[in-house]
């Protein structure tokens, strides 16, 4: 652990209020960055533009950035056959977060490292052969791989802590908590729901019913400095911030989704406008989230009005 982070903690622990930046992914795009196989892995290597950013968020008042690297692990970038530039593709994500903090001339800034347990992307294959194919390579083995090798990255390439992002697979969420905790930095989780009926809240899946509850509850062992609700429609919060509170007594991050996901581009034909935006984030923090920010679809704007909070 950092000063930097030693110092951020204490502000945390005094109870004040943190702004985290918002999407980077659909951001890229909203500035004309092709979007390809790997979604916007490759877009890293677009690092003005990625720098710009970061640094525009860090100018709206975002105190954490979190690289580029929700979907660069070896596992999306072979299947994306880009898996040659995992070091050139990750560094520049990562090298973006920092010269931004750099440039912006506020050292206290923490830069997130961006750790999930996503696969390749159903539409990323070129035919259901090819699918397959790639699907029986998906062992338990292989997982804590291509999770190690992010997490450790991360680490040894100046990120400040580790943010494990979209945690809700149960075959893959211990792997990736593993990945991070040995990595040797701070640990942060942003987990994912949805309201289903009768069943109530459950993590964001299709394919089979997972208790949200049961889900944070599972990984509680691990050490972590903060725990959220993000990348989920924003009617979800409300629930997730109250069983994340009767699970964890850590700080609560809320960093919703507001846009729809066509892999491999995003829909903003029908984003929340900031200004309705500070009225939900207002009343995330009087429900106890102390940490706000937003997820794929927001953009500066979004997180400019935070101040307000």
């Amino acid at each position: 652990m950092n000063s930097r982070y030693e110092n951020f903690l204490k502000k945390l622990h005094s109870g004040e209020s943190i702004i985290l930046d918002g999407a980077t992914g659909s951001e890229l795009e909203n500035r004309g960055i092709k979007m390809d196989k790997s979604w916007c892995a490759t877009a890293s290597l677009e690092y003005d533009t990625l720098k710009q950013i970061h640094l525009d968020y860090i100018n709206a008042g975002a105190e954490i950035i979190t690289t580029n690297t929700y979907a660069s692990n070896r596992m999306i970038l072979e299947v994306a056959g880009v898996e040659n530039k995992f070091e050139e593709i990750n560094l520049s994500a990562i090298k973006a977060a920092l010269a931004a903090r750099e440039e912006s001339g506020k050292d206290e800034i923490l830069v997130a490292g961006c750790l999930s347990h996503q696969i390749p992307y159903e539409d990323a294959f070129e035919n259901q052969e090819q699918k397959d194919k790639y699907k029986e390579k998906l062992t338990p083995e292989y997982f804590q791989k291509s999770f190690d090798e992010l997490a450790f990255f991360l680490a040894d390439n100046g990120c400040d802590f580790i943010l494990l992002e979209l945690m809700y697979r149960p075959d893959r969420i211990e792997i990736v908590f593993e990945s991070a905790s040995k990595a040797g930095l701070p640990v942060w989780a942003g987990f994912s729901s949805r309201h289903t009926i009768p069943q109530g809240l459950i993590a964001l899946t299709t394919d089979y019913d997972y208790s949200f509850k049961e889900m944070i509850s599972n990984v509680k062992h691990h050490k972590l400095d903060a725990v959220g609700i993000m990348h989920c429609d924003i009617d979800v919060i409300e629930s997730s911030i109250k069983e994340l509170k009767e699970v964890y007594d850590l700080p609560i991050m809320v960093y919703p989704e507001v846009a729809k996901f066509n892999f491999p581009n995003y829909d903003m034909s029908d984003v929340i406008t900031p200004s309705e935006y500070l009225i939900k984030a207002k009343e995330w923090k009087n429900l106890g989230a102390q940490i706000i920010g937003g997820c794929c679809g927001t953009t500066v704007d979004h997180i400019e009005v935070l101040k307000d909070l």
